[in-house]
C-alpha cells in the first residue's frame, strides 16, 4: 500500500489532466483485482503478487517519468516555437512598419520628383522667355546699330558740309587775314585738291595754296575743324605737313574752326607754328 500511496500522490502531482485521470483509473483498477487476490489466494501468494505489484509499480512509474520528462520537453519545445512565433511575429511587424516607412519615403520622393519636374518645367519656360527676349534685345540691338551708323554717317556727312562750310568761307578770307597779319600774299586762289605726297602718292588737303612772303614762295596747307583738339592738331601735322616735308621749300600751316575743345588748344597751336583762325574772323 505504500507503493501505491507513493504512487497516487506523484500522479496527482502530473499537470496534464487526461494522462492523470487515465493513471488514476488503472492504478485503481489494480487495487480492485489486489483486493480480488487477496480473497482467493495464500499468503505467499499474496506475497509473491505484491513483488510482482511493486515491480509493475516501479515500471510503470518509470514509463510515468519518462512520459512526463517527454510532455515537460513538449512543453518547453512548445514554448520555445511560441517564442520563436513571438519573435517571428515581432519581427514581421518590424518588417511591416519598415515596409510602410519605405513606402512613404518613396511615396516622399516620388512627389519630390513631381515637385523637380514641375520647376524644370518652370525652368525651361524662364529659359525660353529669356531666349525670346534675347532674340528680341538682339534684334533691337541690330536695330540700333544699324541706326547708329546711319546715325554716324549723318552725323560725319554733317560734320563733312559743316567743315566744308566753314573751309569755304575760309577761301574767301584767309587772303586778307594772312596778308595783315603775316605780310602773306596768296597767289591766284585758295582751294581744295589733292596733291602728291614726298612717296608719290595723292593726298586730300582742305586748304591749298600758293604765296610769296617777303618775295619767297611758300605753299599754304591748311585744314578745317568745327572743334579743334591738341589730337586734331598732331594728326594734321603728322598726316598732312610730315608727308609733304621735302616736297616744298616752304610751307605754310593754317587751321579754322569755329572754337576749341579746352582753352589750351590755342596756345598748342602756336608753339607748333601753326597758323589759328576762327569763324568769326572771317
Amino acid at each position: 500500500m505504500s507503493v501505491s500511496v507513493a504512487l497516487i500522490r506523484k500522479i496527482t502531482e502530473i499537470e496534464e489532466p487526461q494522462l492523470r485521470d487515465i493513471l488514476l483509473a488503472i492504478l485503481e483498477e489494480m487495487e480492485r483485482q489486489r483486493a480480488q487476490w487477496e480473497e482467493s489466494i495464500t499468503r505467499r501468494e499474496f506475497l509473491e503478487f505484491g513483488k510482482k505489484m511493486e515491480e509493475s509499480f516501479r515500471q510503470v512509474w518509470n514509463s510515468i517519468n519518462e512520459l512526463t520528462q517527454a510532455q515537460k520537453r513538449t512543453e518547453e519545445r512548445v514554448e520555445e516555437l511560441a517564442q520563436a512565433q513571438k519573435r517571428t511575429e515581432e519581427r514581421v511587424e518590424e518588417l511591416a512598419e519598415a515596409q510602410k516607412r519605405t513606402e512613404k519615403r518613396v511615396e516622399e520622393l516620388a512627389e519630390a520628383q513631381q515637385e523637380s519636374e514641375r520647376r524644370l518645367t518652370r525652368l525651361e519656360k524662364a529659359v525660353e522667355d529669356l531666349a525670346q527676349a534675347q532674340k528680341r534685345t538682339e534684334e533691337e540691338l541690330q536695330k540700333l546699330i544699324k541706326e547708329h551708323k546711319e546715325t554716324r554717317s549723318q552725323l560725319g556727312g554733317l560734320a563733312m558740309t559743316v567743315g566744308y562750310r566753314l573751309e569755304d568761307e575760309a577761301f574767301k578770307a584767309l587772303p586778307r587775314l594772312l596778308r595783315e597779319d603775316y605780310k602773306i600774299e596768296v597767289k591766284g586762289r585758295l582751294k581744295r585738291q589733292y596733291v602728291a605726297d614726298r612717296d608719290g602718292r595723292l593726298l586730300e588737303v582742305n586748304i591749298f595754296g600758293h604765296a610769296t612772303k617777303e618775295g619767297k614762295p611758300v605753299v599754304i596747307i591748311g585744314e578745317g575743324k568745327s572743334q579743334l583738339s591738341a589730337k586734331d592738331i598732331n594728326r594734321f601735322i603728322q598726316g598732312k605737313l610730315k608727308r609733304f616735308e621735302g616736297v616744298f621749300d616752304d610751307i605754310f600751316p593754317v587751321m579754322v574752326t569755329y572754337m576749341i575743345s579746352s582753352p589750351d588748344v590755342e596756345d598748342y597751336a602756336n608753339k607748333k607754328g601753326i597758323a589759328l583762325y576762327y569763324s568769326y574772323d572771317f
